[in-house]
């Protein structure tokens, strides 16, 4: 048997070589049946969940979990990611509203 040295590539030119990135026990990808409908996703934006994504024909429609996020409720989104982002722009525009503002428009007249 060969011995390795350091420089030496003898012994590494008579291996077989494996696929560099491939994992032995990895499962094939498989499609999704026709049918089969995609997961439910749960949006959540730092520590708060702004609602779920729910898949129907032509994207996935949104489920407001918090009243921040009720504008959205209802709204068809084309894809998962859309509604994230529609999510993080809603949360980023209550951040800046001040919170008498909020105050005020639950106040019984």
């Amino acid at each position: 048997m060969p011995q390795l040295h350091a420089g030496s590539h003898a012994l590494a030119e008579t291996l077989p070589l494996a696929e560099p990135f491939a994992a032995p026990f990895a499962a094939p990808a498989r499609a999704r049946p026709y049918g089969e409908r995609a997961p439910t996703r749960i949006i959540e934006i730092g520590e708060l969940t702004a609602g779920i994504a729910v898949p129907e024909h032509g994207g996935v429609r949104f489920f407001s979990s918090s009243r921040d996020f009720d504008a959205l409720d209802g709204t068809v989104f084309r894809s998962v990611e859309q509604a994230a982002r529609a999510a993080r722009e809603r949360a980023r525009h209550a951040a800046h509203r001040p919170r008498h503002e909020a105050a005020r428009r639950l106040r019984a007249v």
